[in-house]
């Protein structure tokens, strides 16, 4: 895909920090994986400070997305072969 512009999103925060994506994450969540800075997430590199927390409910993935002069945004996208994909990591 590689291009966040051309997903159906949902920003589910807007101007957030990432600690404050991290911690919606994991508060809001109850399935989520920590990656490290440069992971990819439809193939699209992920920036922030580490570790960045990636959330699943049902096929949908959030996770924060750094646009520059923009902001921070966490979104929430439905895939379920990406989903799929980034739930293997956790085994």
């Amino acid at each position: 895909m590689g291009c966040v512009e051309s997903l159906n999103y949902e920003i589910v925060l807007r101007d957030a920090t990432f600690k404050e994506s991290r911690d919606y994450i994991k508060a809001h969540f109850t399935e989520f994986i920590d990656v490290q800075p440069g992971f990819k997430v439809f193939d699209t590199h992920v920036i922030g400070l580490p570790p960045i927390a990636i959330g699943f409910e049902g096929n949908f993935i959030i996770f924060p997305f750094t646009k520059p002069c923009h902001g921070t945004f966490l979104l929430r996208v439905e895939d379920a072969k990406e989903a799929a994909r980034l739930r293997a990591l956790k085994k």
